[in-house]
């Protein structure tokens, strides 16, 4: 089991799959098992009782629904860096999903 779940979520789970792949090989770098996976958002509850993610992480394109999402999650939520995100900036978006979550 991985020692960190990351959810990250996207209009259609197709975009982000890029980005995972990329927060993947940064998490290997750091030596952190992580679990990162990509759903699209009208999956994103079904994925949320399955997994249990630490950290539920936005696409910019669907940030309106962060306020949603923290009203009845306890689990930070966080939208991702619209200038991250468009670099696919893998390294960047972990370390601050590991920084919310409190990974050193």
């Amino acid at each position: 089991m991985a020692e960190k779940t990351i959810m990250l979520v996207c209009a259609a789970g197709m975009s982000t799959s890029l980005l995972v792949s990329k927060m993947q090989k940064a998490a290997e770098k750091e030596g952190v098992d992580a679990e990162i996976f990509a759903t699209a958002a009208s999956d994103a509850n079904n994925k949320l009782e399955e997994k249990h993610p630490d950290i539920l992480m936005l696409g910019p394109q669907v940030r309106y629904m962060e306020s949603n999402f923290k009203s009845k999650l306890d689990i930070p939520v966080e939208v991702i860096n619209m200038q991250d995100y468009g670099m696919m900036n893998g390294e960047k978006v972990l370390a601050e999903a590991f920084k919310t979550i409190g990974v050193k």
